[in-house]
């Protein structure tokens, strides 16, 4: 599809309706607001993929490349067909087509970058005065693409402190905390490009995911070599077919297989709660004791039925012992393990843990601070981080937007802003010319009003200016930068 036409219908029209004489509009994302109490940083990530795969590529293949005749009648049709005869026109189409390439500038901060509320992320506007229709005209386009990658390294990056706090404070091993956050959302997410761009923004801050294209999207788009680096990786894992499949009567053998036959050795994840779990954890696993133990690799219980608190810690008030006791402490009564340096018990490694439905921030939480209290280690289960968390947000999440906030009309500079009478203040933009700066905290400000020499300095930096990308960053780097803010 001709990437003009990927806009909401009331786009296409807004060229005629600036002033007369307008020659350019400079444009801002900020994050606005934040629906989490915790969070008041949003992480910027997402868009070099959008300059790549959109602003060149798409444009290159769909409508630069293609007969002009063939865009232009095409557009003509769409558009006609949708507002009914009108004056929106193919001119202006067909001069962009003649020029060849996107004549725009985005300036940006770097992604990975721990952005406050309010602040602008990147910026961008016309390079020609002649297509200063184009800067919002993206907007659409820009806002579908950008946000949710934007929300879910921004999740993640809070799981990974919620994780990180806790192991420093109970495990021997807080750098497993790499593979405790576990991607299993793909399937829950709006779409593929929904799932590999949040799966993205998971692997800024954590390396175990079972969403696979994620490690080509980073690849092709971030730079990533996964011959050279460690992208992102799994284990091989059951799940609840493979187990009924083995029938209900047969489920010690079918454990007894896997473990013994299938994956002799290495990691090996087993769903154990298509009937019992409390059976699996205190008849079947002793029984399997010698042969887990003795085996080179770690066998990872998984329950993902029930309160995920409560089935590993434990609830107080349960109805009977193993309810009580909970998956970690029954796995430490069959399998024991060591207590550490700080006082908690790890489990043996060749035993652990898995849940990978309905985690959220605060069940995380929870979960860190319950296995504290009853001295075990964080680091005895991971995490499976799922749809819940990364397609249960909107735009509105961080309150994203993309505003105008200078525009030129006539040659003369005009400081334009939108602050609603009837709005709390969340809608109420910059104003002018902008300049981020970092204060002595290192945390990033903003000037607005700002001159063209003003706007010039600071943090933003021009990655793409007139169909050439100027800032081609890697994962590596990304991830270094998220790890030391």
């Amino acid at each position: 599809m001709n990437p003009l036409l990927l806009t909401d219908g009331y786009k296409v029209d807004h060229r005629r309706q600036y002033p007369e004489h307008t020659t350019l509009v400079y444009s801002n994302w900020t994050p606005r607001k934040s629906r989490y109490d915790e969070i008041d940083h949003v992480v910027l990530f997402g868009l070099q993929y959008f300059i790549k795969k959109y602003i060149i590529e798409e444009f290159d293949k769909n409508f630069f490349s293609q007969p002009k005749e063939e865009v232009l009648r095409k557009y003509a049709r769409r558009i006609n067909n949708y507002l009914g005869e009108n004056l929106v026109g193919t001119a202006h189409i067909g001069a962009l087509h003649d020029l060849g390439y996107i004549p725009m500038v985005f300036k940006s901060l770097p992604e990975g970058a721990k952005v406050p509320l309010r602040i602008p992320m990147f910026t961008m506007y016309n390079t020609l005065p002649e297509f200063f229709w184009l800067t919002n005209y993206f907007e659409t386009l820009l806002s579908a693409v950008v946000w949710l990658p934007c929300n879910s390294a921004t999740l993640a990056l809070q799981y990974r402190g919620i994780l990180d706090r806790a192991a420093i404070e109970t495990s021997s091993v807080p750098e497993f905390v790499d593979w405790q956050g576990h991607d299993f959302s793909m399937r829950g997410m709006g779409g593929i490009e929904a799932a590999v761009t949040s799966a993205a923004g998971h692997l800024l801050s954590f390396t175990g995911t079972d969403t696979i294209p994620a490690i080509d999207f980073l690849e092709e788009y971030y730079n990533a070599n996964s011959d050279q680096e460690l992208i992102g990786g799994s284990v091989a894992a059951t799940e609840h077919s493979v187990m009924c499949m083995g029938t209900n009567t047969g489920e010690l053998e079918t454990f007894k297989r896997l473990i013994l036959e299938v994956y002799p050795k290495g990691i090996v994840s087993i769903v154990s709660d298509t009937w019992d779990l409390w059976k699996v954890l205190t008849e079947y696993l002793p029984q399997l004791k010698n042969e887990i133990v003795n085996r080179e690799g770690k066998v990872v219980i998984r329950p993902d039925s029930g309160d995920p608190v409560d089935i590993i810690c434990g609830n107080p008030n349960g109805k009977h012992e193993n309810e009580r006791k909970g998956v970690i402490e029954l796995l430490w009564d069959v399998f024991g393990g060591k207590v550490n340096d700080k006082g908690f018990k790890e489990l043996v490694p060749q035993i652990g843990a898995i849940y990978g439905d309905s985690i959220n921030l605060e069940r995380a939480t929870q979960i860190c601070e319950r296995l504290k209290a009853k001295g075990f280690a964080s680091t005895n289960v991971v995490l499976g981080i799922g749809s819940f968390t990364y397609q249960y947000n909107t735009r509105d999440t961080f309150g994203f937007a993309m505003k105008a906030t200078y525009g030129e009309v006539n040659g003369q500079g005009r400081d334009i802003f939108k602050d609603p009478i009837t709005d709390d203040g969340t809608k109420k933009s910059a104003k002018g010319l902008l300049q981020i700066f970092k204060d002595a905290n290192g945390e990033y400000q903003l000037k607005d009003q700002c001159t063209w020499e003003e706007e010039r300095g600071g943090e933003l930096k021009e990655v793409f200016r007139d169909g050439e990308l100027l800032i081609d960053q890697t994962l590596a780097e990304i991830r270094e930068r998220l790890r030391k803010s």
